[in-house]
């Protein structure tokens, strides 16, 4: 869905900072969940930097303005994307942060979160850095399928096939019955 004032605003410099009001947040969110929160804040205002200065080339005619912004948002975590591998693995190995609750709801919350942060951290990291763009599109930015086909610059098939495998991975990785 093409929204009017979106385009205007990527188009028109002057109303550039609707784009900005409309999506950071969102854009900041996801990126924080991909990659570590002191990161997520430089790397959203990057993505609108990026937007901004390529809005000559938006071409509504394509899509809408929210998959655009998360397909910059994903190229630029895939220059960090050694750093997300990284953090998988260092997340798996250390598993939860400790936190201000009492004692006994730590160790239980400890024993818990360290199953599940740390096998689905050693299980996002062996996927394949489409398959991961796939999933955490999906899963942290919500998008539907065409958006994330619109956001990575592939086919629909593509989303899905990647999307297939990669649950498929997780599924193995995590234990769970695939059928």
């Amino acid at each position: 869905m093409i929204v009017v004032s979106d385009v205007a605003s990527v188009v028109d410099a002057e109303r550039f900072g609707a784009v900005f009001d409309a999506h950071y947040e969102e854009i900041r969110r996801y990126i924080g969940r991909r990659l570590d929160l002191d990161v997520a804040e430089d790397l959203a205002a990057e993505t609108f930097l990026v937007a901004f200065r390529g809005r000559d080339r938006f071409d509504a005619a394509r899509g809408a303005v929210r998959p655009w912004l998360y397909g910059i948002a994903t190229n630029l975590i895939g220059r960090h994307r050694r750093a997300e591998v990284r953090r998988y693995r260092a997340m798996a190995r250390a598993g939860p942060a400790p936190d201000d609750e009492g004692h006994d709801q730590r160790v239980v919350d400890s024993v818990a979160a360290e199953v599940t942060v740390g096998r689905l951290s050693k299980a996002l990291a062996r996927l394949s850095k489409g398959e991961r763009d796939v999933v955490l599109l999906v899963a942290y930015g919500e998008l539907t399928y065409d958006e994330v086909a619109e956001a990575l610059g592939i086919a629909y098939g593509t989303v899905a096939s990647r999307l297939s495998r990669a649950r498929t991975k997780l599924h193995r990785s995590l234990g769970a019955d695939v059928r």
